[in-house]
């Protein structure tokens, strides 16, 4: 997977956007205005995605790509590297369930407003 495809991948979500909030190199996804993916345009070989804090540690230990959120809360967050030996749909699988554990923490009313702009 390359970074072309992590980001359409991420702005087929409903409600997602992208910007860069911290610098010039740090592309940020979100969804309702909080984050579900960063990834680095300069370094595009990983990405962070949020995680079930179980699921976050069963995933470290089962795959050497996975390891703790870089410069995040390691509890919820994993760098997950791109360019090994995950497929594109273990890698989308991993994006899917960041999109849907943020958007589950937001509002029921801005959850209500991002389904009702659905195309």
């Amino acid at each position: 997977m390359n970074i072309e495809q992590v980001r359409d991948h991420c702005l087929a979500k409903p409600g997602a956007t992208e910007g860069f909030p911290f610098d010039e190199d740090t592309l940020v996804f979100k969804v309702g205005g909080k984050m579900f993916l960063l990834i680095s345009l300069s370094a595009a070989g990983s990405f962070n995605v949020k995680c079930e804090p179980e699921l976050a540690v069963e995933l470290r230990e089962r795959h050497p790509e996975v390891k703790p959120g870089y410069h995040m809360n390691k509890k919820l967050w994993n760098t997950v590297d791109i360019t090994g030996a995950l497929s594109d749909k273990q890698l989308k699988e991993m994006i899917d369930q960041s999109y849907l554990l943020v958007f589950a923490g937001l509002p029921k009313k801005v959850q209500a407003e991002i389904n009702t702009s659905k195309p």
